[in-house]
């Protein structure tokens, strides 16, 4: 049961229909480079704490939110964070801090996105934390081979191509904040 839960999270991250989850996280690593592997992994880590909680209360019935609103909502978290890109493309203390805080609550509704179908993946189970777990923990998985893919692609543009990180976050930054235009038009 773990590891199904496990591969179901992992694919799900990486499920190129659910481009907007991949594209959540190619936006938040856009401004960041290899040094500051960290503060990307907290950013990633607060994503799927927010997405975990959702998916925990949905699965408990506490909840249930319309969603055409939730994928609107979705769409908006990806150009939020792609504006934020563009805005403070070298975040101080302060702006990571906003940044974490903003991750953890976007995560909540990319969550919200997936929460009526994982409720239906867990059936008739009793017991929930496992299943939750292990689903959670291959979307961390999944994530994290994105911004290592992320990560490599800047090495290699910073120090093969001589592209500054501050043109591979705008164009990036660029491209999500469009698509995430282009799905919110789609959406209403």
């Amino acid at each position: 049961m773990f590891s199904t839960y496990l591969e179901l999270g992992f694919r799900h991250i990486l499920d190129l229909r659910g481009i907007d989850h991949i594209l959540f996280v190619v936006a938040l690593c856009a401004a960041y480079d290899l040094k500051a592997w960290k503060k990307l992994l907290i950013l990633v880590t607060a994503f799927t704490i927010g997405h975990s909680l959702t998916l925990a209360l949905s699965a408990l019935d506490v909840f249930r939110i319309d969603q055409d609103l939730v994928e609107q909502i979705i769409a908006i978290t990806i150009g939020i964070t792609a504006l934020q890109n563009i805005l403070i493309p070298k975040p101080d203390l302060t702006a990571n801090r906003l940044k974490y805080a903003a991750s953890l609550v976007f995560g909540l509704f990319h969550g919200m996105g997936f929460s009526t179908y994982f409720k239906a993946l867990l059936g008739r189970e009793e017991d929930i934390l496992l299943p939750l777990f292990a689903f959670n923990l291959g979307i961390e998985l999944g994530q994290l081979c994105i911004v290592l893919a992320m990560l490599l692609f800047f090495y290699l543009a910073e120090k093969t191509l001589r592209i500054k990180s501050r043109d591979w976050n705008l164009f990036l930054s660029g491209i999500a904040f469009g698509a995430a235009i282009m799905m919110l038009s789609d959406r209403f």
